[in-house]
């Protein structure tokens, strides 16, 4: 049996929901605690540049009321910065960030950024917040990622995930071999492995299989789901899907 896998649940586009009404409801906060009941063993929240999602107000509310870890995803920007040293929550994801991005389109290129990203993560280390990197599965970027000082690298599924709706199943195999590389690259350098964008019902089982993965964060399509669902229901669901492919 392979080691249990934790299942963090995103709750960016509750708040998305909300922000297109300009409402106080639904309200993110009410959604991390159903996420709680429903078994989740984290909450994801990314505060954008733009707020176009979560707010500051809600990462404050996250962090006063959650009883479960909350992982902080956010681009390396100064701002961000503070504010997780402000909040210090249990985690920190560095992801890429662009305005005009629908939604995060890749890995961020830490190769590219060493001297930088080194001095940037030293403090939030400093301040106990574990720190993830947001990366494909290319070697340099697990290297990179590895000697910054990050505790964690979480690799990006989102291709492997559009290949399989696209039909395109040779290429979404060898995308699922990659990251199963990568997996077990990043483990081998002393690296926590974790993963998501994009997974859904029909993607998680093989990616769930994956031996070297501890953690793999679900937003988008969970919170879909709970229109037809609820939001509890497609937690379990997910769980029970994680589970069974780790054989539990």
């Amino acid at each position: 049996m392979l080691h249990s896998l934790r299942l963090g649940v995103n709750i960016d586009h509750v708040a998305t929901i909300r922000n297109a009404r300009g409402s106080a409801y639904p309200d993110p906060l009410r959604a991390a605690k159903l996420a709680e009941a429903a078994g989740a063993d984290g909450i994801t929240a990314h505060l954008r540049e733009d707020r176009r999602h979560i707010r500051d107000a809600d990462i404050d509310a996250l962090i006063a009321d959650l009883a479960v870890p909350l992982n902080f995803e956010m681009a390396p920007t100064a701002e961000m910065q503070a504010i997780a040293l402000r909040t210090r929550p249990h985690a920190c994801c560095i992801v890429p960030e662009k305005r005009e991005e629908v939604t995060t389109e890749g890995g961020l290129d830490v190769a590219a950024d060493l001297a930088r990203l080194t001095d940037y993560v030293a403090p939030l280390r400093e301040a106990g917040i574990r720190v993830s990197m947001f990366i494909g599965h290319d070697p340099r970027q697990i290297e990179a990622s590895a000697k910054i000082g990050a505790a964690v690298v979480e690799l990006h599924t989102g291709h492997y995930c559009d290949l399989h709706y696209a039909g395109q199943f040779a290429e979404r195999d060898a995308e699922l071999e990659a990251l199963r590389a990568g997996a077990a690259y990043a483990h081998s350098l002393g690296l926590e492995v974790h993963a998501g964008h994009g997974l859904t019902f029909e993607t998680v089982g093989p990616i769930a299989e994956i031996e070297e993965l501890r953690e793999l964060n679900i937003g988008h399509f969970l919170i879909a789901e709970s229109v037809f669902m609820g939001l509890e229901n497609a937690i379990r669901q997910m769980r029970h899907l994680m589970d069974t492919a780790r054989g539990e």
